[in-house]
């Protein structure tokens, strides 16, 4: 299989040449972020599959927080361009689970652990993270385990 950044790469000329400038900008900024990751102290000019999923992640909860912003401000210009490039990146992540889902492997990790009430959401929370990593966003996996201990 390709790497992410191959893909990246044959997509982009694909969208060059197709013009798609919405698909272009997404892919640029993956682009970026591989390069910097690989050029960061210590990652010895590869990163692993576990790293480009941190960053996809990160890049689409950039772009979610400033179209929070851009709605809040009223710039509809500036928030579909951030909810084009979303749409572009999150076709590089795998498919996220739905709330029931969510719900469902929480109340097995707790289950698990042997979590009783609110004071074991630390215990809880850091199994949910791993497991759940690049499936589910951090902050819908808090909520299922904070309203499953409550």
């Amino acid at each position: 299989m390709a790497t992410l950044e191959e893909q990246v790469m044959a997509q982009m000329k694909d969208a060059m040449k197709s013009k798609d400038e919405a698909l272009l900008r997404g892919l640029r900024a993956i682009k970026a972020e591989i390069i910097k990751a690989k050029t960061d102290p210590g990652a010895g000019g590869s990163i692993t599959a576990e790293v480009e999923l941190k960053l996809l992640q990160k890049l689409v909860k950039s772009r979610k927080d400033s179209l929070t912003i851009y709605q809040e401000q009223n710039r509809a210009d500036l928030a579909q361009k951030e909810i084009e490039e979303i749409a572009v990146i999150e076709k590089f992540l795998p498919a996220q689970l739905d709330e029931a889902a969510i719900k469902e492997i929480v109340a097995q990790i707790i289950a698990t652990v042997g979590a009783t009430g609110p004071q074991d959401l630390g215990k809880v929370m850091g199994v949910a993270s791993k497991q759940l990593a690049g499936q589910a966003d951090g902050k819908a996996v808090a909520a299922a385990v904070k309203a499953a201990l409550a």
